[in-house]
């Protein structure tokens, strides 16, 4: 039975959105362990090392995300392991923001000044010191406006798990279009409450940038 587009379902669409929030902080964070850990095997002395960051970066870069979400959810259970969404979602969620982060971060580590290295080895500091006391903390003034930049993609592709039943922000507005049908209103809010949610992040990413900007 099709009805009017209410308030009521308003309601259901804000209350659908912290479930985008919690896939995004869940994806932030396992994307946030994937990534510096990238990062690392990337400007490190070692060959191997770094082939394997770079290799994983560029798979899963030029892979979509849609891909990893389907391969999860629906790859793994022909193989009798049913996947729940949630668990399918946050995974290939956590897999591509760790591609991402981790080269983000790796040009922020790259930017520091070679002489800030040889600065940290003449002391004779190892590679794990000199990242900790030398060219992490500058790195981290680099690379946290981008990293923001990066979690306002990754709020608005946490969208694609709608595809596999996972009831977030998109998937509360397709069930709403199809009992109301009124596609444009719910649209247009489904629409609306992503800008909120992701407009001051940009806002925050452009501020941290002229800050650091300026203080470097």
């Amino acid at each position: 039975m099709i009805r009017q587009f209410d308030w009521i379902d308003v309601f259901y669409l804000v209350i659908a959105l912290r479930w985008t929030v919690a896939l995004t902080a869940v994806a932030f964070c396992g994307g946030t362990l994937i990534g510096a850990m990238m990062a690392l095997l990337r400007v490190g002395r070692s060959a191997p090392a770094r082939m394997i960051g770079t290799v994983y970066t560029q798979i899963v870069q030029g892979t979509p995300l849609l891909v990893w979400i389907f391969g999860l959810y629906f790859g793994i259970a022909i193989f009798g392991f049913p996947v729940p969404p949630w668990v399918a979602a946050s995974t290939a969620l956590s897999i591509y923001a760790g591609a991402f982060l981790g080269d983000i971060w790796r040009g922020a580590l790259e930017a520091v000044p070679k002489t800030q290295w040889e600065a940290g080895a003449s002391l004779g500091l190892s590679f794990a010191h000199q990242i900790r006391y030398i060219i992490g903390p500058q790195a981290v003034r680099i690379g946290t406006p981008p990293t923001v930049g990066f979690l306002v993609q990754l709020i608005k592709d946490t969208s694609l798990a709608s595809t596999i039943g996972f009831v977030e922000l998109t998937r509360e507005g397709q069930t709403t279009t199809a009992a109301t049908f009124q596609p444009f209103a719910v649209y247009l809010t489904v629409a609306g409450l992503y800008f909120l949610l992701c407009f001051p992040l940009t806002l925050l990413s452009r501020k941290l940038e002229r800050v650091f900007h300026a203080t470097r």
